[in-house]
């Protein structure tokens, strides 16, 4: 991820997670230092490394920038061989902290202001890790007033309202760039395994999860966010993405399905299925996958999905169930259902699709003219 910006978030946050936590004694090049609380000494290709400079120079600018806006101080020693530097406000933004006690350095754990960080992010244009940060340093888990943060450690930017939706407008202002670069910048994060991005039709906006939260700060599990607890917790109806990443309505959605689920390509059946014509098969896997796609599972609008039919003991001779299994070209199963099939008598065509949940088998009832062709209806199991 890029570095370069003109906010220095990335720069300061990289000085305090090196700053002593406690004081302790450091010997560079035969002449040992005290390093007090909120302190450090390093030589400049140190500094230049952290901050990913190219050149030495470019990393004492950063400094001196710092220095000006009185976040740190900092001095040269043995001839400008060595940089020791001290942050501002150290001790009474780490309080807590018990500076006596024995802490094994780049193990502890220190209290950043937030109000800093909002400081330093109104600066200028962040930079990938800018925004990284101001996430991470924005998380919330768990939190009672934070709508959304139970499901998982959710991005909230303390807006006084207790819901962290937000729109990609918002986040161009507060990053200083432009919506399509903030677009292109999740996805990269989405795809990197950073952030789980879950967005609602309208102009509702977006919320942020971040990805292995809890296991980096705390050691501990991470969890899995499920799009669709997320959409019940809010009360939104989630976006449903293709390909293109496109938003769908639901009138677009039977269309779409149309387009990619082609037969050849898709559609795999087995060959012990002598109740059903392969024909009826496609279509049921077909008004399946638009009532799954409905009910937000998203792979029912990815071209890479694959879908498995297999019959299934039958629970009576007129009654035949099958095994219903949408994939990942890449991956194992991500979804089974059960149906179960029964001819129909009924001459009145009407079509009704009740709810269906992962796990559970979708309520799919199909009625058609009987001199047409055949009548089943899919039952819930």
């Amino acid at each position: 991820f890029r570095t370069h910006g003109s906010s220095y978030l990335y720069y300061y946050i990289v000085l305090c997670s090196y700053a002593n936590f406690r004081s302790s004694y450091r010997k560079m090049d035969g002449i040992t230092y005290l390093v007090s609380p909120g302190e450090w000494i390093c030589t400049p290709q140190e500094l230049s490394s952290w901050f990913r400079t190219r050149f030495q120079h470019q990393a004492i600018s950063i400094l001196d920038f710092l220095q000006s806006q009185n976040y740190i101080t900092y001095t040269r020693l043995d001839r400008n061989r060595l940089i020791k530097f001290h942050i501002s406000d150290w001790k009474a933004n780490n309080t807590s902290l018990e500076y006596n006690y024995p802490c094994q350095k780049d193990v502890g754990f220190f209290f950043f202001p937030v109000s800093v960080v909002h400081e330093l992010v109104s600066m200028g244009k962040c930079s990938e890790m800018d925004i990284i940060l101001d996430m991470w340093i924005h998380a919330i888990y768990n939190d009672p007033q934070v709508q959304g943060s139970d499901v998982g450690p959710v991005v909230y930017f303390r807006d006084h309202t207790g819901r962290p939706l937000i729109t990609c407008r918002e986040l161009a202002l507060r990053w200083g760039l432009s919506k399509s670069s903030i677009s292109r910048l999740l996805k990269k994060l989405e795809s990197h395994e950073y952030l789980t991005v879950v967005s609602f039709t309208g102009t509702h906006g977006s919320v942020l999860y971040l990805q292995g939260y809890l296991s980096t700060m705390f050691s501990i599990s991470d969890v899995m966010v499920d799009k669709e607890e997320v959409s019940l917790t809010f009360q939104l109806p989630v976006t449903l993405d293709d390909e293109a990443s496109r938003c769908l309505s639901e009138a677009d959605i039977g269309k779409s399905l149309a387009d990619i689920l082609p037969e050849t390509e898709q559609i795999y059946v087995s060959d012990n299925t002598d109740s059903v014509p392969e024909t009826h098969i496609l279509k049921i896997i077909q008004k399946s996958a638009k009532v799954l796609a409905a009910q937000g599972v998203f792979c029912c609008e990815c071209s890479k999905s694959k879908y498995k039919l297999y019959r299934l003991s039958a629970c009576r001779r007129d009654i035949y169930r099958y095994s219903l299994q949408i994939g990942c070209s890449e991956s194992n199963i991500v979804y089974h259902f059960e149906l179960s099939i029964q001819p129909m008598l009924q001459s009145d065509p009407s079509i009704k699709f009740d709810d269906a949940v992962p796990g559970a088998s979708p309520v799919q009832k199909q009625t058609t003219n009987s001199h047409e062709e055949e009548h089943y209806e899919t039952d819930k199991q």
